[in-house]
């Protein structure tokens, strides 16, 4: 099987969510991620995405968006892009 790399954004349960402790939360969780940034939503409110490699199996993301919504403070996760790894 080959790998997929899948960008995914995590929505905070509110704006007054500390997203560096929610970052360490979810490196905890979810081993092979590649990359966290910031993204800005509207009225102070802001998402993590992430980057994570993943096997590309059926229903590969799956398994990374379920382990993430388990985090506490997390209220949404979506998978917003995946490419195949060359």
């Amino acid at each position: 099987m080959g790998k997929v790399a899948a960008v995914l954004r995590i929505m905070p349960e509110s704006a007054e969510v500390n997203l560096k402790d929610l970052e360490q939360s979810i490196r905890k969780k979810v081993k092979g991620i590649q990359d966290v940034a910031t993204e800005p939503i509207a009225f102070g409110l802001q998402a993590l995405k992430i980057a994570v490699v993943v096997s590309d199996d059926e229903g590969g993301t799956d398994m990374i968006e379920k382990a993430l919504s388990e985090v506490p403070q997390v209220g949404q996760v979506e998978t917003i892009a995946v490419n195949r790894m060359i």
